[in-house]
């Protein structure tokens, strides 16, 4: 007797910009993945800077409560022109993050064959590494304001938060990361000039992965470390960072591998606190927005990220296999990777590589 199939239920926010088309190239995504396994369910919220400038909220008093009935979300990218990113960000995004206590930003990066990068072949080749950015604390803090404003004497203070409860448990997460990969953790620090809390984080990771024997762990700070990731990125399994340190380390290494536009992330709760936040790196892109420039890739990995934290990994490794045969062909992929792909011709390449991987997949259970 064969299974039910299962039922996911998501919440799409397309959001903002190039949000709109890349949750366009998801939903295509989603339609060709269903089969008699696994159904979806989507309710698509109209959540943007649109929406604040006509009512002054980027989401509604209960947009929260919402979204928490869903299994996971997907969102498109948000940020407009005539509100400032902080409003954004902090109106829709981090109140996302913070509610449900998704605290590992997953960020994995890889170099993909046929993608050209802006380092020698021979340093690039071998790229496959995850940063595991803390997402609940660190340097993205609301503590702090403004005094004397408008006047000479006008000044601003930011607090950093760092608790030995977000520093362990993100840290617990990535050694057991690097335990089912290649066994070594980058811990990213700046503990010779940021006198409290980088000595802090060096030591709870430190105490942390001492339970840990098998996961080597080294620190580095954060200048050098940015270096390295250009001179030697084959060199990295899983770098551990704070939240804003993980935020520009994952970005560069995504460019290292040549574009910003194929980084996906995931916003996961290991310990339950609710649906998983899955969305690209690559931002609302006012510049191209409208123009079928950009690139579905960052939003289509991220679909398999979150199919792998459903537990739905036989689609996670279908889309996988869809997005390496797209970026392997400059027709089928975008032109920031070096391609003459619109976004519509690239997420048509995914699709049409999962219709054809759909037949040799039903064996696989």
């Amino acid at each position: 007797m064969s299974e039910p199939c299962r039922r996911v239920d998501l919440g799409l926010v397309p959001g903002d910009g190039i949000g709109v088309e890349v949750m366009d190239a998801a939903r295509a995504v989603l339609d060709a993945l269903a089969d008699e396994d696994v159904s979806f369910t989507t309710t698509e919220y109209s959540w943007s800077c649109e929406r604040y400038q006509r009512t002054g909220e980027m989401m509604p008093a209960d947009g929260l409560d919402r979204l928490r009935e869903h299994d996971a979300v997907l969102l498109g990218a948000v940020g407009w022109p005539g509100v400032p990113d902080h409003v954004s960000l902090w109106g829709l995004l981090i109140p996302i993050r913070r509610a449900f206590d998704l605290y590992v930003n997953l960020r994995p990066i890889r170099r993909f064959a046929g993608v050209r990068t802006p380092v020698r072949d021979d340093l690039a080749g071998g790229i496959d590494l995850v940063v595991v950015r803390e997402n609940s604390e660190g340097e993205y803090s609301r503590i702090g304001g403004v005094q004397f404003a408008g006047t000479a004497r006008e000044m601003a203070v930011q607090e950093a938060v760092f608790t030995r409860h977000g520093v362990a448990r993100v840290a617990r997460y990535a050694a057991e990361l690097a335990a089912s990969r290649r066994g070594a953790v980058v811990s990213a620090t700046k503990s010779n000039g940021i006198v409290h809390t980088m000595p802090f984080w060096d030591r709870v990771v430190a105490e942390t992965l001492a339970a840990y024997p098998h996961v080597a762990l080294r620190s580095e700070h954060i200048d050098a470390l940015a270096a390295k990731l250009v001179l030697d990125p084959a060199g990295f399994d899983v770098v551990l960072a704070s939240n804003l340190f993980g935020d520009i380390l994952s970005d560069l290494a995504a460019a290292v591998c040549g574009s910003i536009g194929i980084a996906p992330s995931a916003n996961v709760g290991p310990d339950g606190g609710g649906p998983g936040l899955f969305e690209p790196v690559n931002g609302s892109a006012p510049d191209i927005a409208g123009t079928g420039m950009a690139n579905p890739i960052g939003m289509v990995w991220s679909v398999a990220l979150m199919l792998d934290d459903l537990e739905l990994g036989r689609h996670a490794r279908r889309v996988m296999a869809a997005v390496e045969d797209t970026l392997s062909d400059p027709a089928t992929r975008t032109r920031d990777v070096g391609g003459t792909a619109s976004t519509a011709e690239a997420t048509a390449a995914v699709v049409d590589h999962l219709a054809g991987s759909r037949t040799s997949s039903r064996g696989e259970r």
